[in-house]
């Protein structure tokens, strides 16, 4: 027994151990956001709709989601809210390693549904956008759009390795396609983050084309997706120093996260929650 404990306590200790549980202390506050997103949505959304009182959606956001006699761009718009919520609820699940162990069945489905709702989402999102209109400026909806754009590749390309067998280049992938995925969640994260901690707003607009806002825009799946680059690049490492780096980085980044959700909560979810 006295073997086993110092060598748990050097691997905690180790480079190794520090890359490993900095991604797992991420994961554990994205998942509580991630949650409290889907929350959120099923109260600010979910509940107009059971009541039948969709006007109630325009008091989520500056731009008006429900439009009385647009059925069908009605209809389309909460579709694209709700797969959002899905998509929310299992994107980090699909990355747990005791599931793909030992629930292959429901990582193969969830997976299948995960990729499904980001694929109709994505061109949900961009129709909405720039079809019916669904944007506060037209500069300020280029940075999302492309987020969507990428969306749609990264969920096909991690679609095709899975069918044909690539595993350690699909889970990256799906780790890609989730962090894109997430960028409407991360901008609402950064922004909120970045009003809480100014006391406001800086360098922003009410048509979020402001420098502030289009940083944000494309910030919010960018900074990400480089995050994750350096986590692979560091997997794969042999040097300490480079897996240290690179913990230090996720550990900020955790940080960050975790200060922009409690951002998020006070400023946009919780007045809906409990209202």
């Amino acid at each position: 027994m006295s073997a086993v404990i110092p060598s748990r306590s050097k691997h905690f200790l180790s480079a190794q151990g520090a890359l490993r549980y900095s991604a797992i202390s991420w994961f554990a506050v994205a998942l509580i956001g991630q949650w409290l997103f889907v929350l959120y949505i099923a109260v600010a959304f979910g509940g107009p709709v059971v009541t039948d009182n969709l006007s109630a959606i325009n008091e989520t956001r500056p731009i008006d989601g429900y439009i009385p006699g647009d059925t069908a761009n009605n209809a389309l718009m909460l579709s694209h809210v709700f797969l959002g919520a899905i998509v929310s609820f299992g994107g980090l699940l699909q990355l747990v390693p005791w599931l793909r162990r030992n629930a292959t069945v429901f990582h193969r489905w969830n997976g299948r549904l995960f990729l499904s709702a980001a694929l109709i989402a994505a061109i949900g999102g961009l129709y909405l956008t720039w079809i019916r209109g669904s944007r506060l400026s037209d500069l300020g909806a280029v940075g999302i759009s492309l987020n969507g754009v990428l969306i749609l590749g990264a969920a096909l390309w991690t679609w095709w390795l899975a069918r044909n067998r690539r595993f350690p280049e699909h889970r990256r992938w799906a780790i890609r396609t989730f962090l894109l995925v997430s960028g409407v969640w991360t901008f609402r994260l950064a922004l909120m983050g970045w009003y809480m901690a100014n006391q406001g707003p800086l360098g922003n607009t009410v048509t979020l084309d402001g420098p502030t806002d289009l940083a944000i825009s494309f910030g919010c799946y960018l900074v990400p997706l480089a995050i994750a680059e350096i986590y692979f690049r560091a997997q794969s490492s042999t040097r300490p120093g480079m897996r240290w780096s690179a913990a230090a980085i996720m550990g900020v980044s955790t940080l960050a996260t975790g200060f922009g959700i409690v951002a998020a909560f006070f400023m946009m979810w919780r007045p809906h929650i409990f209202s």
